[in-house]
């Protein structure tokens, strides 16, 4: 049976000192609370050990933003899986929108992280969608299925592991939101392209979840969708409240 999950990505926001008191206020928002869902803050690599030290990993899980498709060696200002693993993470975001835009990661290189990543025993936070002007053409579908498929290599038991987050890339940041109709369709259709790949059981067992926009007015709505698993949460995951509130959509 797939997970529910709420994962937050912090982006390149909070200092140290910023990070530990948010994560603590997470942490204690979660004390005695019933919750329907998995809860991951995935943070700055320079915060993984410190908000690693306040937390109760009973009741969320840890990640990166990013790991090296390098093991190790001279690669400065790189950091590899085995160190994200090092500090208590349990997961990592990769091929997130802005590292595809800003940073020109390709789905070769999102394979090799994919793969270091598995390696060392962390659990991928994939990340596919398309831009605007791939929603406006009609060939958002084929987008997101050949970043999809760039992981078709990996093993059956390998990808098993994985968790997809579909971002509507015109949706971050913009208060645009996809409809929970459009997300359903996209994550119904992520969701077709695993099964053809690696069979029934695989696709209905793959968390999806959705990445654009997000917040508590919208949650309960996009969560409801049977394809949609949870949501990976940008701004509304810097604030402990606005948080909750969509890890309380999952009733």
């Amino acid at each position: 049976m797939r997970k529910n999950i709420v994962a937050g990505n912090w982006k390149m926001n909070t200092t140290v000192e910023e990070g530990i008191e948010l994560a603590d206020q997470i942490n204690s928002r979660l004390e005695g609370k019933e919750k329907n869902c998995e809860v991951v803050i995935c943070v700055p690599f320079t915060h993984l050990t410190s908000v690693n030290a306040v937390i109760d990993k009973d009741l969320m899980g840890l990640g990166a933003e990013n790991c090296s498709e390098h093991e190790k060696g001279a690669y400065t200002g790189e950091v590899s899986a085995a160190m994200v693993k090092s500090t208590g993470a349990s997961h990592v975001i990769l091929g997130h929108s802005e590292r595809r835009q800003y940073f020109g990661e390709t789905n070769e290189q999102l394979l090799a992280k994919t793969q270091k990543a598995l390696e060392h025993g962390l659990t991928p936070i994939f990340c596919v969608g398309e831009v605007l002007e791939e929603r406006e053409n009609g060939t958002f579908n084929d987008v997101v299925a050949s970043q999809v498929e760039a992981l078709f290599s990996l093993s059956p038991e390998a990808f098993s592991k994985i968790v997809i987050a579909y971002e509507p890339v015109w949706a971050i940041g913009t208060g645009k939101t996809a409809t929970a109709d459009q997300a359903e369709d996209m994550h119904a259709h992520i969701r077709k392209v695993i099964e053809d790949k690696y069979g029934k059981e695989i696709a209905d067992n793959t968390s999806i979840l959705y990445g654009g926009s997000c917040k508590p007015s919208n949650a309960k709505e996009l969560f409801a969708k049977p394809d949609v698993d949870g949501g990976l949460i940008g701004g509304a995951a810097l604030d402990a409240d606005s948080f909750m509130g969509i890890i309380e959509a999952f009733d």
